[in-house]
């Protein structure tokens, strides 16, 4: 074999390698498992029992995400669970990162009042700790226009006016 293949063959396996590995920490940041612990790590820290993975939820959740795969809009489904939902472009909106990114609205919630700051968001992190809200089903798509739309669907919803999520 030439060096010129030789280099060539190595250059392509090296690419593989890397796209199979790249593949696999995508995937891995969108597992049950990461929606799971994402969700618990925060449920632990204000003393709320854990978040269980469910099918029916997982089923609702890739339902209404295909629906936005034309638009990506962040609407709610106006079914019987409540959602979570966060688009983002490139990869590393991951479904690992949009539980982050709901949990950064902790910063904005005042326990004590259960209020949120004016003109600020923090319904997405109260659902994530929402005490009564034991079951979770989430989903993740790439639209047609390159965003990522990741949602979570909660059973029973949480969120109910003048409640404490905890």
């Amino acid at each position: 074999m030439s060096l010129h293949k030789t280099l060539t063959t190595l250059c392509l396996f090296i690419i593989l390698i890397n796209l199979v590995l790249f593949i696999r920490i995508s995937d891995a940041q969108n597992s049950q498992k990461d929606y799971i612990d994402a969700h618990n790590v925060a449920r632990d820290a204000v003393g709320v029992a854990p978040i269980r993975w469910n099918v029916t939820l997982v089923a609702y959740a890739k339902a209404y995400a295909n629906k936005r795969i034309e638009d990506s809009a962040l609407r709610l489904s106006s079914g019987p669970y409540v959602e979570n939902s966060v688009k983002g472009g490139g990869s590393f909106m991951t479904g690992k990162e949009a539980v982050r990114l709901w949990l950064e609205e902790k910063n904005y919630y005042h326990y004590n009042s259960n209020s949120c700051d004016s003109c600020k968001q923090c319904g997405n992190y109260t659902q994530v700790v929402w005490r009564t809200s034991v079951r979770v089903g989430c989903a993740r798509v790439q639209c047609d226009d390159g965003w990522y739309f990741v949602i979570c669907s909660y059973d029973p919803p949480g969120n109910v006016i003048r409640q404490r999520p905890y």
